[in-house]
């Protein structure tokens, strides 16, 4: 059987030898689908590797526009936490003036909602129980003949009821302030943060007292304040006492100036032993330091 062949003359030059190179008919077909083959390939690769550069070069913006955003929410978080600390420390300064000179609320008492509350709060044993509901129901009777009248008319200060006793004024425990009331670095995350009271370092349990007479609302565990108790003295003036190691009081129980609530420790959030001791005037936070003596 005959084969067709194609024949290439190849002429390397004027004076060199003819060379002529034989191949097949079907060789010529193979050559020319491996080419086209390759051609294809090279250009899917060559398409591929475009879109690759594409998808780097997107992938680049969208990465440093990211960080760019990352940078901006850090700098408004930034911005919203000095806003909170300022405006933390306006709301304090604004209760402190309103407890100086009898504005606006706060002179009024607490004393009977509070004691309400408790008489409707349910308890784990019958004693507690019992004894919640017996200071409650005292502290109804005697404040029920008071008047809030001449609070409001007379202002905090002037008010006879208003003083003495009912004043925090007491250490609650004898040492030496660590951190003050306000702005300072918070001294588990590095960061400005706003200090809601006094830190007093104290051996730990060490014993700690109530401040002034007053209504014990809560006494237990509450997150970073460890276990805490607070205590409401009246006039919307309240103190809270943080990092106990044990507390000797219960809620619902009627304390007085100097008794003993419960001992210095580091519970909750706290780098050592150490009383957290709050000054509250219709729950807004002031600087303890303006109420203690000596």
């Amino acid at each position: 059987m005959d084969t067709t062949f194609y024949t290439f003359v190849v002429l390397p030059g004027a004076h060199g030898a003819l060379h002529k190179i034989r191949i097949p008919f079907y060789m010529v077909h193979v050559i020319l689908s491996l080419s086209a083959v390759g051609i294809m390939t090279v250009a899917a690769l060559a398409s591929s590797y475009a879109r690759m550069l594409v998808k780097v070069s997107t992938y680049n913006s969208v990465s440093t526009e990211r960080e760019a955003l990352k940078a901006e929410n850090l700098t408004l978080q930034n911005v919203v936490k000095k806003t909170n600390v300022k405006l933390t420390s306006l709301q304090s300064l604004a209760a402190e003036v309103a407890l100086t000179y009898g504005f606006g609320q706060a002179h009024r008492l607490r004393f009977p909602q509070a004691a309400l509350a408790l008489l409707t709060q349910t308890n784990s044993t019958m004693d507690s129980s019992y004894q919640a509901s017996f200071h409650a129901f005292h502290l109804i009777e005697r404040w029920s003949s008071r008047s809030s009248t001449d609070a409001l008319a007379l202002g905090m200060f002037s008010n006879s009821e208003f003083g003495g006793d009912t004043v925090p004024s007491l250490w609650p425990v004898r040492g030496r302030i660590t951190a003050g009331f306000g702005q300072r670095l918070d001294p588990f995350s590095g960061e400005g943060a706003f200090h809601s009271g006094v830190d007093i370092a104290a051996p730990s349990g060490a014993r700690v007292d109530a401040s002034a007479d007053g209504l014990v609302l809560e006494a237990g565990p509450n997150s970073g304040y460890g276990n805490e108790v607070l205590i409401d003295h009246g006039f919307g003036l309240t103190t809270k006492y943080g990092h106990l190691s044990r507390i000797f009081v219960l809620p619902g129980q009627e304390v007085k100036r100097g008794q003993a609530i419960g001992a210095v420790g580091m519970t909750g959030r706290a780098t050592g032993p150490h009383l957290h001791y709050e000054v509250m005037v219709n729950d807004t936070r002031v600087n303890p330091a303006k109420f203690l003596r000596d």
